[in-house]
């Protein structure tokens, strides 16, 4: 046997630990990524502050704020930061029960005081808040928060479920929550955040419900869906939201992907700006029956959407099928209506203008980080002119820049995206969007029936009785025709089979929550 130097021992030695060391500095680089992810979504906000336009969605979707009470898998309104709660007066007051041991994310006590002072907060800033109910009063009774109203409001606990009525620590500086995050009681709180590109959100330590699986998790802003699907395929993200039909071949190995899928909750529709030129309803028909939207849902989209005609898709059980649409997909009957009412071609450059001579152009406004809505304009643009019409190039702006535009007036058509059951059943939806004194109304649509019928449903505690108003309320406005209801896609999120707990909410207001974790 030969004898090795010391020297040579000792290097031998110095070696082993250093590979020990190695494998160890591995094995801790892995098991700290072990609780990291990536998440793949398209662009929406542009700030965090929760009462701007809908960008509380964000902040609900990144696991760092909560409501008082929560929608479950199911589209069941449970418990969540009020611990239960009950109605009088036939549903004026609703008094809820704050529970207790909660702290905001910068260790402050959640107290009932501060509950109001948050939601007093949101209703002074946000002019959407009132599209779901106006508070008479806001008071504290012990550990109890009293909401009344002036009328009743059957769905009141369900508003509050609305992400814009994040609960958030007003006490603090809430100048910075735009930029560095609201001071919330989620599991995640804010570490950065890159407007449109990337948040970053790390565990809440105050956190009141269980320990929090992940460390951090990174929101990537991948808009373009070709990529979003590529970059889960390289391991880049591990959770894909919003993928289409023709991404799902790539994610068919059940070993490596899991596939969630929920059809027709949510509908593309444009509204059509009756304060110009698409004020003269005969237009406004022409345009709904120029556009078959058969094709569009199942060849453009590949199936992945079901063809629009109501406010409310099939999936819902309000109506669809007895509702009537006298405006669906017929080119000739468009033409005859055109001609019957005086638009004719003079200046013989194929394109009609309208009676007293102006040309036709109408601008199609969209957002950017939803594929299906540059589908839609695109298609609907072709049948337009191909048809009778001459419209403008669509233009594509951010989400944030949409509303604005919204808010202004200035569009002809603008086609979004909507979830439609947002507080249970579809009444705040149509409220919002076709309540002629709703804030969010700027199309100058007005009809006195659906107003009315809207106060009724709003009072109304029946659910067969809700259901009969939510039908005549949809066939109204089918009947004036102020929205093309393009489709009602299927919403798909994958994720690596080492994610567990996603759970594709029906509200989607739930993104990453207090489950999320790797295996």
């Amino acid at each position: 046997m030969i004898m090795k130097s010391k020297k040579h021992i000792g290097k031998i030695i110095l070696m082993g630990m250093m590979v020990l060391a190695l494998f160890a500095g591995i094995s801790t680089s892995a098991t700290a990524a072990s609780k990291e992810i990536a998440v793949g979504v398209t662009s929406f906000a542009d700030t965090l502050e929760t009462t701007e336009q809908y960008f509380s969605w964000v902040v609900s979707r990144y696991g760092v704020g909560e409501t008082l009470v929560r929608f479950d898998e199911h589209g069941e309104v449970a418990p969540l930061l009020a611990e239960s709660w009950e109605n009088s007066e036939g549903g004026k007051v609703w008094k809820f029960k704050i529970r207790e041991g909660v702290k905001f994310s910068d260790g402050t006590e959640m107290t009932p005081e501060r509950v109001k002072n948050s939601l007093e907060r949101t209703f002074k800033l946000s002019n959407r808040a009132s599209t779901f109910f106006a508070p008479s009063s806001i008071k504290v009774e012990g550990q109890y928060l009293v909401v009344s109203t002036n009328t009743p409001i059957t769905v009141l606990p369900e508003c509050l479920a609305d992400p814009l009525f994040i609960i958030v620590n007003t006490d603090v500086d809430t100048s910075t929550f735009a930029m560095n995050g609201p001071v919330c009681t989620g599991p995640y709180v804010v570490e950065s955040f890159n407007p449109t590109e990337v948040c970053v959100v790390i565990k809440n330590k105050y956190y009141w419900n269980g320990e929090v699986p992940l460390d951090k998790v990174t929101f990537r802003c991948i808009n373009d869906q070709a990529t979003r699907s590529m970059a889960l395929q390289s391991g880049e993200i591990q959770i894909a939201y919003n993928l289409k039909t023709e991404n799902l071949q790539d994610f068919e190995d059940e070993k490596k992907y899991h596939i969630q899928s929920l059809e027709s909750l949510r509908t593309t529709f444009a509204f059509m700006n009756e304060k110009g030129v698409l004020g003269d309803k005969v237009l406004r028909q022409a345009v709904s029956r120029a556009l078959n939207r058969d094709i569009y849902c199942k060849v453009l989209l590949e199936g992945g959407a079901t063809p629009g005609k109501a406010p409310v898709p099939p999936t819902l059980d309000f109506g669809f099928d007895e509702l009537i649409d006298e405006n669906s997909y017929n080119p000739e009957s468009a033409k005859q209506l055109l001609k019957e009412a005086g638009y004719k071609d003079i200046d013989g450059d194929g394109f009609v203008e309208t009676p007293d001579g102006k040309k036709i152009q109408l601008d199609f406004v969209i957002y950017t980080s939803r594929e299906e809505l540059k589908i839609y304009a695109q298609a609907a643009q072709i049948s337009l002119k191909e048809s009778w019409n001459q419209c403008k190039d669509k233009i594509q702006v951010s989400y944030e820049t949409l509303l604005d535009l919204r808010d202004a007036g200035r569009f002809d058509l603008l086609i979004w995206n909507v979830l439609v059951a947002n507080t249970g059943d579809p009444e705040k939806y149509l409220r919002e969007n076709w309540y002629s004194k709703s804030p969010s109304n700027q199309t100058g649509y007005n009809n006195i029936k659906v107003d009315e019928l809207l106060d009724k449903l709003s009072a109304e505690f029946d659910s067969d009785e809700r259901k009969k108003l939510i039908i005549e309320i949809q066939q109204l406005i089918m009947n004036d025709i102020p929205t093309i209801f393009f489709g009602y896609e299927t919403t798909y999120l994958i994720t690596s089979r080492n994610v567990i707990n996603t759970v594709l909410y029906p509200t989607d207001y739930y993104w990453i929550t207090n489950k999320t974790a790797l295996k």
